[in-house]
């Protein structure tokens, strides 16, 4: 099931990137009203004075300029772009290199300069909705694959218990299944600790192995 859609921003915190503090005087304005705090960092040697490890991403939002030169320094996720919070660009200057910046920020909704306050809302609503959409879809990607590489524990597991006490690959399956509903595991993660704790105790233990070869060759 996918995240509700947000329509109360009441209780948010916004980081407003910008040089232009006269381009944005609407944007701070109706984020007030909106219920969202807003603050200006200060530009350090073109970068935004922020604590990124502090930021939530259930409450936070960053509005970019685009039009400074890589003024937050985010940690975008490899697989999805996705940043740690929602990023939202504001557009001067629309040269491509510009907009790609932004873009690879993972900004999921623009404002034009100067902005107008009634643009305000829309950005908010499909910014923060459109970044909880792309972590829900990123988590069950994740959810998947990580099923799809257990399958092959899954596998052995079966052949294992069928091995260890003759019943076929239905009934093995099926004590499995119940076995991991009773440890409150997935079927995966039970079959790789199945194996494991399998495999713990087929294998002889390796210090009294050592000692009898050693007492031998004396």
């Amino acid at each position: 099931m996918a995240p509700r859609l947000l329509q109360n921003f009441n209780g948010g915190r916004a980081y407003i990137v910008t040089s232009n503090l006269t381009a944005v005087e609407a944007l701070h304005t109706t984020l007030g009203k909106l219920g969202v705090s807003a603050t200006f960092p200060a530009l350090v040697d073109g970068r935004a004075d922020i604590d990124l490890g502090a930021l939530q991403a259930e409450r936070d939002i960053l509005f970019v300029d685009g039009d400074l030169d890589n003024p937050v320094a985010l940690d975008i996720d490899a697989g999805s772009r996705q940043p740690p919070v929602p990023v939202i660009g504001l557009v001067g200057v629309e040269a491509p290199s510009r907009l790609k910046h932004l873009v690879n920020l993972g900004a999921t909704a623009f404002l034009r300069k100067p902005v107008q306050g009634a643009a305000v809302y829309t950005a908010l609503f499909l910014g923060i909705n459109q970044f909880l959409l792309r972590g829900d879809l990123r988590s069950r990607l994740d959810d998947m694959d990580r099923r799809r590489r257990g399958r092959r524990a899954v596998v052995k597991a079966i052949i294992a218990r069928m091995k260890d006490t003759g019943v076929d690959d239905d009934e093995a399956y099926e004590w499995l299944r119940r076995e991991s509903m009773r440890s409150r595991l997935t079927l995966e993660d039970y079959c790789e600790a199945f194996m494991k704790t399998r495999a713990e105790a087929l294998d002889p233990p390796m210090r009294p192995l050592l000692a009898e070869r050693s007492s031998e060759r004396r």
